[in-house]
């Protein structure tokens, strides 16, 4: 919060300035550019209608403008003030968001085992139970499914073993 307060502070000063330092149509263009365009022919007040129009447009980008930087400002706080203690340690941050839900669970089938805990799929990969596996899987039709944080969980059979499980290769 105090990053986006001291955003503010910064911005504001750097917006007014642009608000009231409109020079004219006449000080921004060449003398050639100013009859090649016409305007030599304007009287003073068209030139001050004209140079109003333009200042109030530059105004009203200007405010646009240090507006969508507040706003960024303001989501930039709003995600960090979300991070969790973890994350602020380095540590991997925890998502409590249910993304996975919609994974597609891979389905194989086991044709080996890989060591005392580690099997190979028909497709080629290995995975490993962060749990011992105490099912035979050997030329079993399983099932990886996704868990939250990047988890994944073993089926076998068609019933839900709850033994995490992750990919080794």
């Amino acid at each position: 919060m105090k990053r986006f307060l001291l955003a503010l502070a910064l911005l504001a000063p750097a917006a007014a300035p642009a608000q009231s330092s409109f020079p004219g149509i006449e000080s921004i263009m060449s003398l050639d550019e100013f009859h090649k365009a016409g305007l030599d022919g304007l009287s003073p007040a068209q030139l001050s209608v004209l140079n109003d129009a333009i200042k109030r447009h530059l105004d009203g980008a200007v405010k646009t403008e240090v507006a969508k930087q507040a706003d960024d400002i303001r989501k930039t706080a709003a995600e960090e003030e979300r991070r969790s203690i973890l994350a602020r340690f380095g540590l991997p941050v925890i998502s409590f968001e249910q993304e996975w839900k919609t994974d597609p669970a891979l389905e194989a089938t086991v044709t080996n085992w890989v060591g005392g805990n580690s099997f190979k799929l028909d497709n080629g990969q290995v995975w490993e139970g962060i749990e011992p596996i105490t099912y035979e899987l050997k030329g079993k039709s399983i099932r990886i499914l996704p868990r939250p944080n990047g988890q994944f969980a073993l089926e076998v059979d068609g019933k839900n073993t709850t033994i995490r499980i992750h990919r080794v290769k």
